[in-house]
């Protein structure tokens, strides 16, 4: 080894498996590289920062988690054959990295930072995201940045009451709960996943297991950054700002909190706008006013650098400080922004079917948060091919979220789904997947669109609750009915008031938001950002009880609601007029080669007869996909006639084929012929075969034997003497 390497190292035991960071050896320009190994699995981090930006008021952080094909040893598809944009996978494992670590940081740190989890070697069975998360943690720790961890996190499972931490993809088929769970010493920060309708109290023992289990991680990292790590950024203290608070107070208090009492967000949000407004403005002008000789460039610059410093004081003053009044009435009186008790749930209207060609819609409307969803309903042409590091694989349930910005009333232009959409849909999309039908009891692939028409307050909650009633409008026959609703909670370490179903203000000021949705027996899905340091299980325990009742009252209005189209929330009968056709059929597996034919000609002269699209599995499985019954029901009898088999006892008119001395061999149905003995062809004697038959006769034959190779024995004589005796007894019955 080089003598400029001076790999550091340190291991940990996770889920009974050993875990090794290491550092020094790669990207060691980076200010902080950590190499996470876990079996095969191996993911360096890299952190960075730039040099700090004058009048950067945000902490412009980036998390990316990249996954390489080569990685698993594996080209990608696709005509460039190279990676792209992000994939959703990657963007999630982003998404909940940012989140866990963006509040960790130094207050008034404000450098760009940059967080890149690079995936290099592959290990299915332990998990590349779970290395991520932990370098992320490690690569900060070690570094000059000012990071207050560190964090770490765990994936959970379940299997027969026994938990497993980070399973393999085999043991979370057989899971009913899966969670990553990030947290610090005293709390966690993060939770994400879902569970096969399990009761709170089942996921809060699970929540508990998992922060125990990462303790050691936590250890971990801490000797690690004792013995590698860098001195920390110092960060200036804030100037002292006491009295400018304490007059902006005296300003601007009263009339903030009494634009706070608005219900109506856009009235309310215009209320406190003009005080902000005012309020900037009074010290603009008295800043301007002052007596200051200015003789230079230098002067001038100094002049417009301090108005700009004092512009975005009394900007985050106020913004403090109605944060401030806000929380403090809430713990003070119960009473919210919009006047609601704290566990009141804002009104709620549903109507499904407002527009009449979507296969199902569904309009929720939940205070000023409203979602139009729709289900369509397609075939297994229609599945979406996944095509990533661990293998291609086809969906068959999809669920996107969209968020237009007319929603919140800005004009912007539309671009394609953002981390944000991402992540949403894909919280809405793990909450129904537990209540989905089985494949083979509803064969449709299923994709469910919501788009948010407004917004104030949890509206991928609001998709949940829409897709839900959207899927039961389109006849699909979910196992459950399911909502969700977005919970916050307020704490000033004496007082705690937990909130329902939370505004967005809401959810920007308080200590806690999560999201929960579930039917009336569990939790399908959970999604947690806690930010207080300490955490106090009774109250969590607590907050999952509250967030049961007001999932319990959604459904009960969502119910109430739809009662005359959807009687107690149940799927509809019949199928949207407009909504595709799909019946399946079972084949033996050497027959399908008869459907697809030399060259897949059979097969497409089907389709192009019929209109309908046909899938044929491995298995025999024979899927017919028609745009209406009637095409369907053509190509099923299509196929039908193509892969049926001969039954003993049954009566064919059959094609004589060819004759033989001994017998005439005939074609019962296309592909399959029998031979009639000439002991068979009439009930006397028959000399010779061509004294009964000749080619292309068609004549009534009886299948009397099968044998084990398949030959068929047909009989003529039988058959004749079949319809003989039935001619009979309509004689007699009609004697």
């Amino acid at each position: 080894m080089p003598y400029w390497f001076k790999p550091s190292s340190v291991s940990v035991e996770v889920g009974g498996r050993t875990m090794t960071i290491e550092t020094g050896k790669v990207a060691k320009q980076a200010a902080g590289a950590a190499l996470v190994s876990y079996g095969d699995t191996v993911v360096l981090v890299t952190a960075v920062h730039s040099k700090p930006r004058p009048g950067i008021d945000f902490f412009p952080l980036t998390v990316d988690f990249v996954e390489k094909f080569a990685a698993a040893g594996k080209i990608p598809g696709g005509f460039f054959k190279r990676e792209g944009r992000l994939a959703d996978r990657e963007v999630l494992v982003s998404r909940f990295i940012d989140r866990s670590i963006r509040p960790l940081f130094a207050e008034g740190y404000n450098d760009d930072t940059q967080v890149t989890a690079t995936v290099l070697s592959a290990d299915p069975d332990h998990s590349a995201d779970m290395c991520a998360f932990i370098g992320a943690s490690a690569a900060l720790s070690i570094s000059e940045i000012p990071f207050l961890g560190p964090i770490a996190a765990v994936r959970i499972a379940r299997v027969d009451g026994d938990y497993l931490i980070n399973p393999a993809p085999d043991e979370l088929e057989e899971s009913d709960l899966e969670l990553i769970v990030a947290g610090n010493r005293g709390s966690i920060v993060m939770v994400e996943g879902g569970a096969k309708e399990l009761p709170e109290d089942e996921v809060l023992a699970a929540l508990k297991h998992a922060h125990d289990e990462i303790q050691p991680i936590i250890s971990a990292i801490e000797s690690f950054a004792a013995e590698v790590g860098k001195e920390k950024i110092a960060v200036p203290e804030p100037p002292d700002l006491s009295a400018l608070e304490s007059r902006i107070s005296e300003l601007a208090a009263d009339r903030l909190a009494e634009a706070f009492q608005i219900k109506e967000k856009k009235a309310r949000s215009e209320a406190v706008k003009a005080v902000e407004k005012e309020i900037i403005q009074r010290f603009e002008d008295e800043y301007r006013n002052e007596e200051i000789e200015v003789k230079t460039l230098a002067d001038i610059e100094a002049r417009s650098n301090g108005l700009r410093e004092l512009q975005g004081n009394v900007k985050a003053i106020l913004h403090d400080l109605g944060g401030n009044l806000m929380r403090e009435r809430v713990m003070a009186t119960g009473d919210r922004i919009d006047g609601r008790r704290s566990d009141e749930i804002r009104p709620i209207a549903c109507e499904v079917r407002p527009f009449p060609r979507p296969h199902g819609v569904a309009l929720f409307t939940r205070g000023e948060t409203q979602a139009v969803v729709t289900a369509t309903l397609g075939s297994g042409f229609d599945e979406q091919t996944i095509d990533g590091m661990a293998g291609r694989w086809k969906k068959r349930f999809m669920l996107h979220y969209n968020f237009p910005p007319f929603s919140v009333g800005e004009a912007r232009p539309l671009r394609g789904p953002g981390r944000r959409e991402v992540g949403h849909g894909t919280l809405a999309e793990r909450a129904l997947t537990p209540v989905l039908p089985d494949h083979e009891d509803f064969p449709y692939t299923i994709r469910v669109v919501s788009e948010t028409l407004e917004s104030n307050g949890s509206s991928s909650m609001a998709a949940v609750c829409g897709a839900t009633l959207a899927l039961l409008d389109s006849g699909t026959p979910l196992k459950a009915p399911v909502a969700g609703i977005a919970m916050g909670l307020i704490t000033d370490g004496q007082r705690t008031v937990i909130l329902s179903d939370i505004l967005g203000d809401e959810d920007h000021l308080g200590d806690m938001d999560f999201k929960v949705a579930g039917s009336k027996d569990g939790i399908t899905a959970l999604q947690m950002d806690i930010k207080v340091t300490e955490i106090d299980w009774d109250i969590m325990e607590k907050a999952l009880s509250q967030a049961r009742e007001g999932r319990l009252h959604i459904l009960d209005c969502m119910d109430k609601d739809t009662a005359e189209e959807l009687h107690g929330l149940k799927p509809r009968t019949e199928l949207h007029d407009f909504a595709p056709r799909m019946e399946t059929l079972l084949v033996k597996p050497d027959r399908i080669r008869d459907i697809i034919g030399p060259g897949g000609k059979v097969i497409r002269a089907i389709q192009e007869t019929t209109g309908a699209k046909i899938d044929v599995e491995d298995s025999g499985k024979v899927s017919v996909f028609g745009p209406n019954g009637a095409a369907v029901e053509q190509a099923m009898a299509m196929v039908g006639e193509l892969t049926q088999e001969a039954e003993i006892g049954r009566i064919y008119l059959a094609k004589v084929k060819r004759i033989a001395d001994f017998g005439a061999f005939a074609e019962i149905f296309p592909g399959t012929d029998g031979l009639i003995h000439i002991s068979h062809l009439a009930a006397g004697r028959v000399d010779k075969v061509t004294d009964v038959l000749e080619e292309g006769d068609e004549v009534l034959a009886k299948c009397i034997d099968i044998d084990p190779s398949g030959r068929i024995r047909l009989s003529r004589k039988e058959a004749l003497a079949d319809q003989a005796a039935a001619a009979e007894q309509d004689d007699q019955a009609a004697e």
